[in-house]
């Protein structure tokens, strides 16, 4: 899956951020993986993918943190 590659790395490219902005780009490549498969066969490019899977999974934390 080539969405999978690309969270892969964006994983090794966070190693290169800040040490206190490392724990993001981890987050943000773990969130680009989690809907990955299902977007990569409806949009075809992986790097589109991957940001789709990666947004969805920011709305759903920002929706619970205005649960709270």
């Amino acid at each position: 899956m080539g969405a999978k590659d690309v969270s892969q790395r964006w994983l090794k490219a966070s190693k290169a951020l800040k040490k206190e902005d490392q724990v993001y780009g981890q987050r943000l490549a773990e969130m680009a993986k989690k809907h990955s498969s299902e977007a990569f066969y409806a949009l075809e490019d992986p790097l589109e993918a991957a940001i789709f899977s990666a947004l969805v999974e920011l709305f759903k934390e920002l929706e619970k943190k205005r649960e709270l």
